[in-house]
């Protein structure tokens, strides 16, 4: 429970110092690009840059993992496996 509340006092600072958006304002953009039910968050510092990493389940089973730059939105990665797929490809080889 410490290291939660440390990484929210964090979190909190960064978004009072002007150098993170705010949560909402990032879910906003994902989930209009990316739609479906964000399953997880997390705020990390990477390489003097705040990162959120947001996990996205969507529907048809596909989960995503987004990497998005705390300062402006811009998503800079995205991974992920659509279980659906990978499931029926198995079944035909």
């Amino acid at each position: 429970m410490a290291d939660e509340a440390y990484d929210h006092d964090r979190a909190r600072a960064a978004l009072e110092r002007g150098e993170v958006m705010p949560l909402r304002a990032i879910l906003d953009r994902v989930e209009r690009d990316y739609p479906g039910k964000v399953v997880e968050v997390e705020l990390e510092r990477e390489h003097e840059r705040w990162i959120y990493e947001i996990k996205v389940l969507q529907s048809g089973g596909a989960l995503r993992k987004l990497e998005v730059d705390g300062r402006d939105g811009t998503v800079l990665g995205v991974k992920g496996r659509d279980r659906k797929r990978e499931g029926s490809e198995g079944g035909k080889r």
